[in-house]
């Protein structure tokens, strides 16, 4: 028997001694709910809060709240390993697109976006966003998010889709 093996026996056959299994039952539960309050203490919150304040949603491309995003339906290509407006290694962007206006909350302005589908790999499954914002029945195909731009590519397996930002939106004549 080697020294750690030893020393462990000898370690528990002292706590065995020492302890009786309501004592054991009674410390193991009293840590578990002082842990579980840990998250409610005022310092948790305060790190909770700075963190979220350093990421506004509607800043970041990634996040379906970011004001481009306004006419989404798909997998933001920036979780995909791609970005905003390029396709992820080993896809390819379709060649017809759907167009959606949104408007910009730091200038106030509409700005046309299209969304560009990425095809040729499996579904990247990850920041879904579903905004449909000004989304036209299929039989609009241009202003429809429910289309498979795909069917333009190689291949018409979908991945992610990304947000370009075409220009801006002139205001319609009176």
């Amino acid at each position: 028997m080697n020294r750690f093996d030893r020393w462990f026996a000898h370690a528990s056959r002292h706590v065995a001694r020492h302890t009786s299994r309501r004592s054991f039952l009674t410390l193991l539960g009293a840590s578990l709910a002082g842990v579980s309050g840990f998250p409610v203490l005022p310092v948790a919150r305060a790190a909770e809060q700075r963190g979220s304040a350093a990421a506004d949603p509607v800043q970041d491309p990634n996040h379906c709240e970011y004001w481009r995003n306004c006419g989404m339906d798909g997998f933001l290509c920036g979780c995909c390993g791609g970005s905003s407006t390029s396709c992820p290694p080993g896809t390819e962007m379709a060649k017809t697109t759907w167009i959606g206006t949104c408007r910009d909350p730091s200038d106030g302005r509409d700005y046309i976006i299209a969304y560009n589908d990425c095809c040729g790999m499996s579904t990247c499954n990850r920041c879904m966003c579903g905004r449909h914002e000004g989304d036209r029945p299929i039989y609009y195909p241009a202003k429809s998010n429910n289309v498979n731009w795909c069917a333009s590519a190689s291949t018409n397996v979908y991945h992610c889709t990304t947000t370009l930002l075409l220009g801006l939106s002139e205001p319609e004549p009176p």
